[in-house]
């Protein structure tokens, strides 16, 4: 019941944003910098814009990219886990790799690569997924190596069937739960990293009205008195990622319940 309450949240929040576009934030110098009210329930900012829609267009953006970084990130380790499981030299190389991408701290590998690629969207949604694939490798990995000793795939292996359709028949299906909680664990720290790396104006661009730019353009008018710029789409970042997570862990303990008790 209550993954269904947070599936629905998600779908409500997917929704709405159907319905938002640019013009819904255009620019009114009438109705600038003012509080939190009953029309304005976010407040506006210093160009008059509606705080409230600023921020659902910013998460939404901010949900996107989040997406799409999980999307890559999930498939990079599903490819590299059953990279590792094809031959000894493979598992050493695809080890190896886990190692140094670990080994560099998170968020400046994030940046590096954001600076590679150019920026925007696209180079954000590159860096988060080449960078949070390690640790889920590590446990798709895990399990094949599991899977890969079983009788049934070392029956299959002799009948003659080819390394794809064991991968197909027998290692996919015993990952389809690893890889959709994966996914949703990861879906969060992808959204938490673009809206860091936009904070710090190495992620979108200012047209782009991401979580961390209203956040990072907040900063220079919340000494001036004006809270509700950072206070709102802060809290409704943190609000959105906790439920997530909390999705997450309710799959974990649906699709793992041994492991959830311990």
């Amino acid at each position: 019941m209550k993954i269904l309450c947070l599936l629905l949240f998600l779908l409500v929040f997917m929704l709405i944003q159907i319905f938002l576009d640019g013009k819904s934030i255009e620019a009114n110098f009438s109705e600038k910098n003012l509080s939190p009210s009953f029309q304005h329930p976010f407040g506006t900012d210093w160009l008059g814009r509606d705080m409230l829609l600023r921020t659902f267009i910013g998460l939404g953006i901010s949900f996107k990219v989040g997406i799409f970084a999980a999307l890559l990130s999930t498939a990079l380790a599903l490819f590299f886990s059953i990279l590792a499981a094809v031959h000894k030299v493979f598992d050493a190389f695809v080890t190896g790799l886990i190692d140094i991408f670990l080994s560099i701290p998170n968020l400046l590998l994030v940046i590096l690569i954001v600076f590679a690629f150019g920026g925007g969207p696209t180079g954000v949604i590159l860096a988060i997924g080449f960078t949070h694939w390690p640790k889920s490798t590590r446990l798709l990995r895990a399990e094949i190596m599991q899977v890969k000793t079983a009788p049934y795939v070392q029956i299959s292996g002799k009948m003659g069937k080819s390394p794809f359709w064991i991968v197909k028949e027998h290692f996919l299906p015993q990952l389809m739960p690893q890889l959709l909680v994966g996914f949703t664990l990861l879906f969060p720290h992808a959204v938490l990293h673009e809206a860091a790396i936009s904070f710090l104006g190495f992620g979108l661009p200012p047209e782009q009205p991401a979580i961390g730019t209203i956040l990072s353009e907040s900063m220079q008018y919340f000494v001036t008195g004006m809270w509700w710029l950072a206070f709102f789409p802060g809290c409704l970042l943190v609000l959105f990622v906790i439920i997530v997570n909390q999705l997450g862990k309710l799959l974990v303990q649906l699709f793992f319940p041994s492991e959830s008790l311990s």
